[in-house]
């Protein structure tokens, strides 16, 4: 009797491939997701690079990629629309991997660049770059995006943790909308009251990939391009972080150390997108959220697949957006306020969306 208890005992084998066909499940579905994701941003690039106010077929297209001379569609692609598709690829991984971090980080899948204030913040002191100095060009005021950026992340963290050292998931939230509200609202303000040296700002802060040129991507592209790479490496204390400071402490992971690294993270991000974009609502928020459902909570695959579905997102928001005013078009940026308005109450209303 002895012996049988002993061997049966000894045999959780019986356990174990539930445990790994689960573990295989998940990660052949992740790879799955992955290769769908990468088809899915080739179709947007080719819709971005064929619908406009001049609509190219797909054949049109790819003769168009191929040469380069003066005909039309080769002008098209390579002058219009190929640095437009370019930027809203890594504007929306930009927005996307931000998101995923500042939700990580904070603990929230809530938060996002738009609702905690960070665009705003950067906004804002883009409007006073060039109001009070006469700045008109990302060259000079990229460094006031990046100031405003790291200035409204820590304040929203001060503000809500209020000297307490922690803060509630909620408490981040209304914070950051508080701030939010306040800075747009001082922002609109200026922009009103000297229309002549704001009018290109006005159209700036609705979120747009039409207006900026390829030299200003260049510029500002080394920032995102060091602020991915920040999230990347991050990715593993990410994933100790979320269950809890302590825990994560205890594991080895240098808490304070990876909390700065992600706001510098955020800054360069969301930071130099804003700059280019004046910032898209809702994509920070949105995307790490979905991708979420499909890669389970492992923040390395988060931060990937947000890097991936982000540009896709905002790249089918442009696309919309030439479609619904042709000739003319609506800013990425309202097409995907639309759409994220709806998505936003549908993830308060789901109980289980206040933690990750």
């Amino acid at each position: 009797m002895s012996d049988a208890v002993t061997r049966a005992a000894s045999r959780p084998v019986a356990a174990l491939p539930d445990q790994t066909v689960s573990r295989a499940a998940l990660q052949r579905r992740r790879a799955a997701g992955f290769v769908v994701l990468l088809a899915a941003l080739v179709l947007v690039c080719l819709l971005s690079l064929a619908v406009g106010s001049n609509p190219l077929s797909f054949p049109q297209v790819w003769a168009g990629l191929r040469a380069h001379d003066n005909s039309e569609p080769a002008l098209i692609v390579w002058t219009l629309r190929m640095p437009r598709t370019l930027l809203g690829i890594l504007t929306g991984a930009a927005f996307g991997v931000a998101g995923a971090l500042i939700q990580a980080l904070t603990r929230n899948p809530l938060a996002d660049p738009g609702i905690l204030g960070v665009n705003a913040g950067a906004g804002f002191a883009v409007t006073l770059g060039v109001g009070l100095l006469g700045l008109n060009d990302i060259s000079g005021y990229v460094w006031f995006a990046f100031a405003g950026a790291a200035a409204a992340t820590v304040l929203v963290y001060l503000i809500g943790s209020a000297g307490r050292g922690s803060v509630a998931p909620e408490t981040l939230v209304l914070a950051g909308v508080a701030l939010n509200a306040v800075l747009g609202g001082v922002t609109n303000f200026l922009t009103l009251i000297d229309e002549q040296t704001f009018e290109a700002l006005r159209n700036w802060g609705l979120g747009s990939i039409a207006a900026t040129n390829s030299e200003d991507a260049v510029q500002v592209a080394p920032f995102i391009g060091a602020g991915l790479l920040i999230a990347i490496a991050l990715s593993g204390s990410l994933n100790s972080i979320a269950l809890g400071d302590d825990l994560a402490a205890s594991l080895g992971t240098r808490v304070q150390r990876t909390r700065v690294l992600g706001v510098v993270a955020v800054t360069l991000l969301a930071g130099g997108a804003t700059a280019l974009t004046g910032g898209i609502a809702f994509v920070g928020l949105m995307v790490p959220h979905v991708v979420r459902w499909f890669t389970g909570p492992d923040q390395r695959w988060i931060i990937l697949y947000s890097a991936l579905a982000a540009p896709v997102l905002v790249l089918a928001a442009d696309v919309l957006g030439r479609v619904l005013d042709r000739p003319g078009e609506v800013q990425v940026g309202i097409v995907t306020a639309v759409i994220g308005a709806p998505v936003l109450i549908a993830l308060v209303r789901r109980r289980n969306a206040s933690g990750l």
